[in-house]
């Protein structure tokens, strides 16, 4: 760590703004005397190979701070922060003041100082002009210091062949071939087709994240043509429950909370537009990478309509929800490293934070292209929701037409004018001890507070995005250590250098976002399509073709069919053809003038149909104890996984056979008023909000988690939730028989069947339908009627009446079918 730091710091003449470049360097070099090169062979080759050419040559395991001293370019351009010498002016130069020792942060070699003879030396080269015969560029072993750049994820998506297979009658589509040629290598043949009850229950869990209806099971029974199970895949795609449901797992992804995560976790009151915005995109099929670019730069795209235009600025509440960390501006560069975390895991699968102090230790992302990013997001204006200093929100962007936002903006700029004031005399104030003048600015920093609540209280209302704008455009310096005080060499704003590498222009009037959202979405990008497939796959079997859905690097799981993945991935960015609804993707099917007809490019939706119409999603979840130790984690596929329903899925699916589902959109939370808020670390903002509607309407905080989800393994809305753990604990079977919810979900539940009559045995068979999707067997039915005797006969000792026995001892009864099992795991 301190060599890869020292030598780094021995390059930060980069924040001079000098820079020669490998071919300057040639035209410039100056000739070498016969003295001169038997000086640098005699006393300064022997040296850097003895002391530097382990962490700084193209020989080295791993290059430190992109830095090579085995030529004289490398050592004239520097690495991460610049330049190391300048010739003939040792005093200036980095690399003298790095084996002086005289800054603590900036010694070279770290395990001892140089002998003083050596020191003399080097400055002597240096002296003398740096006079040095090695040729060779500058280049950090040629753009890739970790030798990862042939890394299989950075290869092109190439559409690879279908394989041929012996069983060809089991395969419905080209995802089969794939699997069974995997299974039939390993002489494990595949597991046979789940019965229809399963599979309903299966997909409408999968796709909608609810339980099927008695009556959609029933007519997915009767229904013996061909394609039934087509159609009640092309219903649930076309449902307005499936948002709720993917739309979750996307905030999962992006940690979206409506909170801050600060230490008082200011509420972000506008917050849940974005988690609607995600929700109408799933729904709608929004090309995956239209909604990418909209996410990154929706404000930058052009719109036809104030509605559009609205859309596209709400949806770059992606940005405006990274986390905050403390009370102070000071350490927004943490937010900023948020994102980059975020939008590094989220979309392409790697660690780019990792390179924040330094080059990436595993994969080909050097420091420079942390802060080409940072450059891009520091030039963003985020929505600012308060914090226990400055306790005002700021940046939220209106949503009206032009002409209002004319009349609003006398007073906008009367509230930013406050905002800069209050910054400045807090800026002022925080720089003094104490005294009287301290005093002073305090008295005069809460006036201002008071008159800004006021006006807060006074003015009109209007609907508002916590979103992203353009801010001053600037390229960010590297941070030694990766530390904002110590800034290092400038870098210019752009893409990661082992996924092109582009730039944003130098005379460039924007942040760069829109720049940053095509390259991501460019299909010649081998990591994006990947990523989402890859989730898509896992969320409906359990595991991804990749088990590490965050991280494709070398410190991740190589895919398990690398063919399939990139099969699908060409499939996603396949080729745009012709649908009448792209909301409800069709089968695929010859038109009439002999064309196929697909679905757009980029559809979700289009890849869930291809996965669950497949035989592989069809087949039944089987026991094979050989096979369960030949492939341990059936990553072969040779059977379909179990798996426990998420947090969600649980309580949506408890509400839903009670009856008492709200199907309806969320909308905003009930905050206190933004002038009533006091939030600090001491008491911070802490609420919960009941809802009877789908569960990611839930209000969501950054420093607890919601007790529920907590519970049942909810999302870290902390950070990338890719892959949720699944936890079987003490506390999930105590809250389902005996927290407040699950009472009153059962007491629901057992007020439904009484309404909807009939004889004992006739709602057992309802309750049972509506739970399990299946009719109770004889020795159940027989048990729960037990069951309910014994208990209103136990109750009659009371003061309940009969009917108020009945409904108790029915609702105890209920509450054990919604703790089973069978309930929470969906086969």
């Amino acid at each position: 760590m301190r060599c890869r730091f020292l030598l780094t710091a021995a390059l930060a003449l980069a924040a001079s703004g000098l820079f020669i470049s490998p071919r300057d360097c040639r035209a410039k070099e100056p000739a070498v005397s016969a003295k001169q090169l038997q000086f640098f062979e005699r006393r300064i080759r022997p040296l850097l190979v003895k002391h530097c050419y382990a962490c700084h040559s193209a020989k080295a395991k791993t290059l430190e701070a992109n830095f090579r001293l085995d030529t004289r370019a490398g050592l004239l351009k520097g690495g991460d922060t610049g330049p190391a010498v300048v010739p003939g002016k040792p005093d200036e130069s980095r690399l003298i003041a790095a084996v002086r020792y005289k800054d603590a942060d900036l010694q070279m070699p770290p395990k001892g100082k140089l002998a003083p003879r050596e020191i003399a030396d080097l400055e002597a080269w240096v002296r003398m002009g740096l006079p040095d015969p090695r040729s060779g560029d500058a280049s950090a072993k040629s753009g890739d210091p970790n030798g990862t750049k042939n890394w299989w994820s950075f290869q092109p998506v190439k559409k690879p062949p279908v394989p041929s297979v012996r069983n060809t009658h089991w395969p419905r589509n080209p995802i089969d071939a794939f699997i069974l040629a995997r299974l039939e290598a390993a002489t494990m043949p595949p597991a046979p087709p789940a019965d229809k009850r399963t599979l309903i229950r299966r997909v409408t869990f999968d796709l909608i994240g609810l339980p099927p209806t008695p009556r959609e099971i029933d007519a997915f029974l009767k229904d013996e043509s061909p394609d039934a199970f087509e159609k009640v895949v092309d219903r649930l795609l076309a449902s307005s429950q499936y948002g709720a449901k993917w739309g979750r797992h996307w905030l999962d992804v992006v940690r979206y909370a409506d909170t801050s995560g600060c230490n008082g976790d200011f509420p972000m009151p506008d917050a849940w537009r974005y988690r609607n915005y995600v929700i109408r995109s799933f729904n709608a099929d929004k090309p995956y990478d239209r909604f990418l670019k909209e996410q990154l730069a929706g404000d930058r795209l052009p719109a036809d309509s104030d509605a559009q235009r609205f859309e596209q600025v709400v949806a770059t509440g992606y940005l405006a929800i990274s986390r905050r960390f403390s009370s102070v501006a000071e350490e927004f560069h943490l937010t900023l490293d948020d994102t980059i975390d975020n939008f590094g895991k989220a979309f392409l699968g790697l660690s780019v934070s990792c390179a924040r102090c330094h080059s990436h230790k595993f994969d080909p992302v050097p420091q420079s292209d942390y802060y080409s990013l940072y450059g891009i997001f520091q030039s963003t204006r985020f929505a600012f929701p308060g914090t226990e200093i400055y306790r005002h929100t700021n940046g939220f962007v209106p949503l009206v037409s032009n002409d209002r936002a004319k009349s609003l903006r006398p007073l906008m700029e009367r509230i930013d004018k406050l905002d800069a004031e209050m910054f400045r005399v807090y800026s002022k104030q925080a720089m003094l001890d104490t005294g009287k003048e301290k005093n002073q600015l305090k008295a005069r920093f809460r006036s201002l507070q008071k008159q800004r609540d006021q006006l807060i209280k006074t003015m009109p209302r209007f609907p508002k995005a916590y979103a992203a704008t353009e801010g001053i455009p600037a390229n960010a310096h590297v941070h030694l250590k990766g530390e904002p005080d110590k800034p290092g060499r400038e870098v210019p704003r752009g893409f990661l250098t082992v996924l092109g590498g582009k730039k944003v222009p130098a005379d460039a009037k924007a942040s760069g976002r829109l720049l940053l959202a095509n390259w991501l979405t460019d299909p010649q990008n081998p990591l994006t399509a990947r990523v989402m497939v890859n989730r898509i796959w896992q969320h409906h079997f359990g595991r991804g073709l990749v088990g590490t859905p965050d991280d494709f690097g070398a410190r991740g799981e190589k895919p398990s069919h690398p063919e399939l993945l990139d099969w699908l991935a060409a499939e996603f960015v396949g080729p745009v053809g012709r649908i009448a609804n792209p909301s409800v993707p069709r089968r695929t099917s010859p038109s009439t003038d002999g064309l196929e007809i697909r679905p757009t490019a980029w559809s979700v939706k289009h890849i869930h149909r291809l996965i669950v119409l497949s035989q592989t999603y069809r087949s039944a979840c089987v026991e094979n104890a050989e096979y369960a130790l030949r492939d341990p984690e059936n990553k072969l596929l040779w059977t379909f996984n179990r798996r426990r329903l998420t947090a969600e899925e649980i309580r949506d699916a408890m509400l839903a056979v009670g009856g008492g589902l709200d199907p309806s959109r969320g909308g905003p939370h009930p905050f206190p008023p933004e002038w009533t808020w006091r939030f600090s670390q001491h008491k911070p903002f802490l609420a919960d909000y009941p809802t009877n509607r789908r569960s990611v309407y839930l209000m969501q905080q950054r420093i607890r988690q919601q007790a529920y989800l907590g519970t049942f393994d909810g999302a870290d809305t902390n950070a990338v939730t890719g892959r949720r753990r699944t936890s079987t604990t003490p506390q999930q079977a105590l809250f389902l028989l005996n927290d407040e919810f699950a009472h009153e979900q059962a007491s629901r539940f057992a007020a439904r069947l009484e309404r909807e009559g009939g004889l004992p045995e006739q709602r057992l068979d309802r309750a049972f339908r509506l739970v399990f999707g299946r009719p109770p067997t004889e020795n159940e039915l027989q048990e729960a009627i037990d069951y309910l005797n014994r208990l209103k006969a136990a109750l009659v000792a009371t003061a309940m009446t009969e009917g108020q026995r009945g409904r108790k001892a029915w609702a105890s009864y209920l509450r054990v079918l919604l703790s089973s099992n069978e309930f929470v795991f969906v086969e």
